[in-house]
């Protein structure tokens, strides 16, 4: 029997939408742990990072928002990882904005050094200080995992980059700054984009990401981190930044599938649910039937 170590980041000081630190909550409420532990994992739930709040933090520099905190947060995540990878686990952290994948990323390399990572979203994620026109740190998580940007985020694994350019696959990227599009096509990254996934599929899209993993690992493991605002947003409407023309819900439900059979996910991340902005939960249950194909769930 496989283990899954469930981890939650209440944490929401990455943008400016309040709700998101409510989005572990949302997930474990659309019976996330009964239906993993249904599927034949032994789940074990260890609770939530502490996290301060908009109340109790520091905003700071408005270039790079709540830095300080955010820092912090992303440290406990990343020693609480850490600890979590000592024996065999999968860990599957709850957000939160997307910028606690900073923190994940900073505790799994530490086991898997020539780490993949998956990376669906709407957005690039690709900011730095100097190029982000809102300061949210939810929109630099990317950068700061490839090496750019601040140096209190990026060097949190110990080594820069955590993740080299050519074993990061960003898809479903459909929104993107001026300034991070131009350092986006500078990158060694893999991208694509939500009209090539129209053009070629979802399941060539996720196939090409994890075979390229493959390829250029020495075990061909990597980290899935959902984002859920890559998905149309009136499948999944409960997230702070929606754009339209997202992945269907086949789509997402396919592109988790394939993920699942490659056996090669080793950590899962999901981020942006907002129950403040959802209906009864929806995006919350759509979470957790996400993660259960991610993880193997299949129709027959």
């Amino acid at each position: 029997m496989q283990n899954i170590d469930i981890v939650g980041m209440r944490h929401d000081l990455g943008q400016t939408r309040r709700g998101v630190d409510m989005g572990p909550s949302a997930i474990r409420f659309a019976q996330l742990n009964s239906k993993l532990s249904e599927l034949g994992y032994n789940v074990k739930d260890n609770g939530d990072i502490e996290c301060s709040s908009y109340e109790t933090g520091n905003m700071g520099d408005p270039h790079i928002r709540f830095l300080d905190d955010v820092v912090e947060h992303c440290k406990s995540l990343r020693d609480k990882i850490k600890e979590l990878l000592k024996k065999q686990t999968h860990p599957l952290i709850l957000g939160g904005d997307h910028s606690i994948t900073i923190g994940v990323v900073a505790g799994m390399v530490s086991k898997y050094p020539d780490l993949g990572i998956i990376y669906l979203d709407a957005h690039g994620d690709f900011n730095t200080p100097e190029t982000t026109p809102s300061g949210n740190i939810h929109g630099m998580s990317l950068a700061s995992i490839t090496g750019r940007g601040h140096p209190s985020l990026k060097n949190l694994a110990g080594k820069v980059p955590m993740i080299e350019d050519n074993l990061v696959h960003l898809l479903g990227v459909r929104k993107l700054d001026k300034l991070e599009r131009e350092n986006l096509k500078k990158s060694n990254i893999s991208i694509i984009t939500i009209k090539k996934i129209d053009e070629i599929g979802i399941s060539e899209a996720i196939t090409r990401a994890i075979d390229d993993i493959s390829q250029k690992t020495s075990q061909g493991k990597f980290h899935f981190s959902l984002d859920v605002d890559s998905i149309e947003p009136s499948v999944a409407p409960g997230t702070g930044t929606t754009e339209r023309g997202g992945l269907s819900y086949r789509e997402a439900h396919l592109a988790c599938e394939h993920i699942a059979e490659s056996k090669n996910m080793v950590s899962m991340d999901v981020v942006e649910v907002n129950p403040i902005l959802d209906h009864a939960n929806q995006t919350g249950k759509l979470a957790v039937e996400l993660i259960l194909s991610a993880f193997g769930k299949t129709i027959l």
